[in-house]
């Protein structure tokens, strides 16, 4: 299987563009990232081509991060910010070669009602996904748990995958979050079964606590094996925060690979 490290969730005591020549080191092949903004996409570029390294996902930039916004795509009110939002995460994936960017519906006003909110959603993403299919790139939508982030739009995925269907849009598909559905109490491996057509990405974490594999409940060999069987051929993305060091969160890995037949960072 192909891991893919966050490199916004781990590696975080080395500054942004330091943190690709980490998880190279570490053996990986493969990257994603949250929010790459903060650095020029020329350099990110750069040190993706000198190391060899694959990004397979960016987000959207999601509003004012330090201010608790968790994504435009719900105000109805604010589409310029939101339009512009998407013009820059498709300049950046173009010039980093990420196929997939996940849009991050955000909080929900206290005077927005529900229903305006998903009616907003629903338009923005269209309008996204139109824009990602000229350049061949595929939209993303995550249901995320409401401990972890009170009030977030998106908390079911059975409301998530009607979206999907409803927009009709073929390049819109499932960021599936392991950790995420654990912690809304969904059965991973059935909930991933049921889902399987619409999912393009799968992400883990252990439940509870968001660490590395091995320091929660899951069992995360036999979710991995299952999707395996599932016929999952795309990356799964280490988003997850390390309960130490960064570079002694791998020690899961070696142990997974030698009882199997191998993997691919």
């Amino acid at each position: 299987m192909k891991f893919a490290v966050n490199v916004s969730t781990i590696f975080t005591e080395a500054s942004f563009l330091a943190r690709f020549a980490k998880a190279k080191r570490h053996g990986f092949s493969h990257v994603e990232c949250q929010f790459p903004y903060a650095a020029a996409p020329e350099a990110i570029a750069d040190e993706l081509e000198q190391l060899e390294l694959s990004l397979v996902l960016i987000n959207l930039p999601a509003g004012d991060w330090e201010k608790g916004e968790r994504g435009l795509a719900v105000f109805p009110d604010r589409h310029d910010e939101f339009r512009r939002s998407l013009e820059e995460g498709v300049r950046y994936a173009l010039a980093l070669g990420a196929p997939r960017l996940h849009c991050m519906a955000g909080i929900v006003p206290n005077d927005v009602p529900r229903e305006r909110a998903k009616e907003t959603y629903m338009r923005r993403l269209d309008e996204a996904a139109a824009e990602l299919a000229v350049h061949g790139l595929t939209l993303m939508i995550e249901p995320i748990n409401p401990f972890d982030m009170p009030g977030y739009f998106l908390t079911d995925i059975d409301e998530a995958a009607a979206i999907i269907r409803e927009l009709g849009r073929s390049n819109v598909k499932l960021q599936y979050d392991v950790y995420h559905m654990a912690r809304l109490g969904r059965d991973v491996t059935s909930t991933f079964a049921a889902y399987a057509p619409l999912i393009a990405h799968v992400q883990f974490a252990d439940a509870p606590g968001r660490h590395e594999p091995g320091t929660g409940e899951l069992p995360y060999r036999e979710i991995f094996s299952f999707l395996q069987e599932c016929g999952y051929n795309g990356a799964i993305g280490l988003e997850y925060i390390p309960s130490g060091e960064s570079s002694e969160s791998f020690s899961w890995y070696d142990e997974y690979r030698s009882g199997t037949k191998g993997g691919d960072r």
